[in-house]
């Protein structure tokens, strides 16, 4: 019943937004934030009749109950449900190795609140070579459910402040922040309802896992200054079999949903992402004579808000990177506000110039690629370019489809497409990048 009327209500609003879309301005009537969004996709536990454990809440800030959590689960386990009341905050100080867990919920009302003691953290953490990640704890096991009305706070301003500057891409970079919620070889993880909130890098990072299912939460990565939260994707994934996430309001500073290498059977439905770098496959072929994949990928029902990208497709070229290929994705429904580029295909990624390209061209396929129904309006931060899809020398991409694309861009009209190196027709005009006056 909770799908079917999140559903109900989000066509309510793609309704809305079809009609707006047959003037040249668009304007956005749906949820601006999260109690907004609540409202629209409302979210009510289910209760049931598990064994319940409860252990006791911090005194303040720094009281740390690390040990407590991790003796609650191990109660919890084998059929429990532990139990974090709504009121109460519950502070960890310490790393915590959730991987032993098997049919256990986890029911948070209250709040999880991560210490931001930078020094401990930075020397105390669970390592995984992708990109340096980090994390405070790691989950894994099977049958794992996480749901509840409450909050896992990763308490991120310290560590904006302190990446100020600084770059995750960066060989040199030594600044590692931790991801908020991290799971390793989980099978069965279902979260519900959580609302993530000021994630001091990654939002979500799931490796080596089969069957993950977000649903109806909340991701707000804020700074409460002018050092921007940087690097706080939605959810990222590696060597995942099986992502799915569904009725969600993401408001971060970079990409809404993004996995990673080698993950396949893909569900994205019914996304609210507002100042992200969009929906992104990628980026793969990173690692020098890495095999990377993205297989298998449907994403539909996405409202993109003031965004860097809206779709997007990302592939490294350069020297000393991997290969791969992305394959039968489609993003379909895709209604845009304020977006500088709706559509991306990027086999030239990481801010690879053409000149670079073509001396050190992506081996990374991009083959079956549907971008279906795209409405709205560009920032216009491009000129009347709406779409840039730029296909490696030494890559193939082909099958690129477009259809029904009706994309404005307030810099005048007739809205303009970019197609560089894509075999084949993709189905609408579309004209090379270096074309004059566009």
């Amino acid at each position: 019943m909770l799908l079917t009327n999140t559903l109900t209500l989000f066509a309510t609003l793609l309704t809305t937004f079809s009609t707006l879309t047959t003037s040249t301005q668009h304007h956005y009537n749906g949820p601006k934030n999260p109690s907004e969004f609540r409202k629209h996709c409302p979210y009510t536990p289910h209760h049931n009749s598990r064994r319940k454990i409860y252990i006791r809440p911090s005194r303040n800030a720094k009281d740390d109950i690390s040990v407590d959590l991790l003796r609650g689960l191990k109660q919890a386990n084998h059929g429990g449900t532990l139990v974090l009341p709504k009121g109460q905050t519950f502070v960890i100080g310490k790393k915590l190795d959730l991987t032993f867990l098997n049919n256990v919920e986890l029911n948070l009302e209250g709040e999880i609140l991560f210490t931001d003691d930078i020094k401990y953290w930075q020397s105390n953490y669970y390592y995984h070579p992708f990109q340096k990640s980090i994390s405070y704890w790691k989950w894994g096991g099977k049958d794992i459910r996480i749901w509840g009305n409450g909050t896992l706070n990763g308490n991120g301003q310290a560590w904006y402040d302190g990446f100020a500057g600084l770059e995750i891409l960066d060989p040199n970079n030594t600044y590692l922040r931790p991801n908020l919620f991290y799971a390793e070889n989980a099978t069965n993880l279902y979260i519900e309802g959580i609302r993530f909130k000021n994630s001091a890098c990654w939002t979500n990072f799931v490796v080596t896992s089969k069957n993950v299912v977000y649903d109806n939460v909340i991701i707000e990565n804020v700074s409460s200054n002018k050092n921007l939260p940087k690097n706080t994707d939605g959810w990222d994934s590696y060597n995942v079999d099986g992502l799915t996430v569904r009725n969600a309001w993401v408001n971060i500073g970079d990409d809404c949903f993004s996995p990673k290498p080698n993950t396949s059977n893909i569900l994205v439905e019914n996304l609210y992402c507002n100042g992200t770098h969009g929906v992104s496959m990628g980026s793969i072929g990173q690692y020098a004579g890495v095999k990377d994949y993205i297989y298998n990928a449907w994403i539909e029902n996405v409202i993109m808000l003031n965004a860097q990208n809206g779709a997007r497709l990302k592939g490294w070229a350069g020297p000393n990177v991997g290969y791969g290929y992305i394959q039968n994705v489609t993003f379909k429904n895709f209604y845009n506000y304020n977006v500088d580029w709706p559509i991306v295909l990027d086999a030239c990624y990481f801010n690879v110039n053409a000149s670079t390209c073509a001396a050190y061209p992506s081996r990374v396929d991009m083959k079956d690629i549907h971008f279906q129904n795209f409405t709205g309006s560009s920032s216009g931060v491009n000129g009347r370019k709406v779409a840039k899809l730029t296909c490696s020398p030494n890559a193939v991409c082909s099958n690129i489809k477009l259809d029904d694309i009706d994309l404005t861009s307030p810099k005048g009209s007739p809205p303009v497409i970019v197609c560089d190196g894509i075999q084949g027709s993709v189905g609408v005009a579309c004209v090379p990048g270096n074309t004059t006056g566009i």
